[in-house]
């Protein structure tokens, strides 16, 4: 289906449930101008009609609409499951008569047993049938819950079960169910289905993947440029902090002690300021919760929004770091040259994106806010000490912190990139020539590769194009380990919440 179709559907369903006044007023809207509890509902209600989905169920779709809107709701539900052969299961409350008789299937259920599962419009027959006959001018619905009610035994026990307790009723008609022509029609039926129509049941109605990417992507890309604390707020904050990282090594210089300085700035940009990335993890929180919602309901696929998001993130980051970035190269004076600043903005950017990518995966996991930016600080933690600054790599103890950490933390592609972007032919005074020596009347200089070989430690086997992209390559893995963790928590939400709750000193139980 196009785009214009689509649209012009949806805007035929919004007429039809009676929102056409409401288009273009904001669902949480201030003071009245928000919409009603109703008008809310309808609006869900569009949503789910939207997708045109085989089979949708709804949890009373009738709660806070009036007989009268009700009444229309369920009609028009009616008139869109004949004309695109859906089939909706809804539990309503208290619904009118008029409204009972739009229903084509009745299921009754007490305490989890079948009461009755049949046509609707000879319900009455059953429960006259065995002793339970609908009082004249009383809704039926009404009739057959007051009859199955367990929330009020005693009351209910003397008005509509006579002689029997309402256990005993409900028991009584249970069992007559089970024996019924119409439960053996039913399975009889259930039975055919599953044969003849299996795998017309597994035909889905989603839209193709390329069209979910793209509405996603413009989605996402929308509500990023919207929020101010998404990515503009980071970008000013990002700004601010480069530009006083950039005073603080202010025209860095060329001598000998600019070495150790050029490491800790390129450490700090590598490190630190790829770790503020956690300032949007409550955005991030909130995009897990709006694709949780969606996913279950059949919307897209987790892919879909994988790459939707990793797209539409992109100029964001971008920006983030060539404009601060710049700041910082300009006025700390590093190697000069267009293809040197390039690879330096790239690995910035390639940083951020892993970071974003780990909190994503950390969102998805443990959606508690507390939680989340505590766990996703430890991991860059103890990532930023392997990283091979803080304790050169040949220093780093064996276990753990050189096998394995070392060679998966991020950290370490990023420093050593950065330090043969930086280094690599450039000369430096040695050590001895700034203590007034000369003794030999020849200046004495250290070459670039020497410092990254022998002070740094730096792998000089490959160039620093292999570690960008090695880092690039990451961000790959991370997005792939991103949609198999979409994929599979559900699964194991109910672990984590349990754990979430232990680590919270809660008790509540689920």
């Amino acid at each position: 289906m196009s785009l214009s179709k689509k649209k012009e559907r949806a805007e035929t369903t919004i007429k039809e449930m009676g929102l056409q006044d409401a288009m273009d007023t904001r669902i949480g809207g201030w003071g009245n101008k928000g919409l009603s509890g109703g008008q809310k509902r309808r609006v869900s209600i569009c949503m789910e009609i939207l997708t045109r989905p085989k089979l949708l169920f709804l949890d009373e779709p009738t709660s806070g609409l009036d007989s009268a809107a009700s009444y229309y709701v369920m009609k028009r539900m009616i008139d869109l499951a004949r004309q695109d052969r859906m089939t909706i299961i809804a539990s309503i409350h208290q619904p009118s008569s008029q409204v009972f008789q739009l229903f084509h299937n009745l299921c009754l259920l007490s305490s989890g047993r079948t009461v009755y599962f049949g046509r609707s419009d000879i319900a009455y027959k059953f429960f006259e049938s065995n002793g339970f006959p609908c009082p004249s001018h009383q809704n039926p619905s009404d009739h057959y819950l007051h009859t199955i009610n367990t929330d009020f035994d005693e009351d209910m026990d003397q008005v509509f079960h006579a002689n029997k307790t309402t256990e005993e009723a409900i028991s009584f008609l249970v069992r007559c169910y089970k024996s019924s022509h119409t439960c053996q029609e039913i399975h009889r039926h259930v039975a055919e289905i599953c044969i003849e129509n299996r795998e017309e049941l597994k035909k889905g109605s989603q839209a193709n993947f390329i069209s979910q990417c793209l509405i996603l992507t413009r989605r996402s890309f929308v509500n990023m440029y919207r929020d101010l604390g998404y990515y503009w707020l980071r970008l000013a904050i990002y700004i601010a902090l480069c530009s006083g990282l950039g005073s603080v090594f202010y025209d860095i210089g060329s001598g000998y002690s600019s070495i150790q300085a050029r490491g800790s700035l390129l450490m700090f940009t590598a490190s630190f300021l790829t770790i503020m990335a956690i300032g949007g993890f409550p955005s991030f929180v909130e995009d897990m919760k709006v694709f949780q919602r969606e996913r279950l309901n059949g919307h897209y696929r987790p892919a879909a929004f994988v790459v939707s998001n990793t797209i539409s993130s992109a100029p964001f980051l971008l920006a983030i770091s060539l404009i601060p970035g710049a700041i910082t190269y300009s006025l700390v004076g590093l190697q000069q040259g267009c293809a040197h600043f390039i690879f330096f903005a790239s690995t910035l950017l390639a940083c951020m994106m892993l970071v974003e990518t780990l909190m994503l995966i950390v969102a998805s996991i443990m959606p508690n806010f507390l939680m989340g930016l505590i766990t996703g600080a430890g991991i860059q933690g103890l990532m930023i000490l392997s990283g091979g600054f803080f304790r050169l790599p040949h220093d780093l103890p064996l276990v753990f912190w050189r096998y394995p950490l070392y060679y998966i933390a991020f950290h370490r592609y990023a420093y050593q990139g950065l330090f043969k972007n930086e280094f690599e032919g450039l000369t430096f005074p040695a050590a001895q020539v700034l203590q007034g020596g000369g003794g030999g009347g020849g200046a004495a200089y250290i070459k670039g590769e020497e410092i990254l070989r022998n002070i740094w430690q730096v792998e000089m086997g490959y160039s620093k194009w292999m570690d960008l992209a090695m880092l690039f390559a990451m961000v790959a893995f991370y997005r792939l380990m991103l949609l198999i963790v979409l994929g599979t928590v559900e699964k194991f939400k109910p672990v984590i919440r349990e754990i979430n709750f232990f680590f919270l000193g809660k008790q509540e139980k689920y």
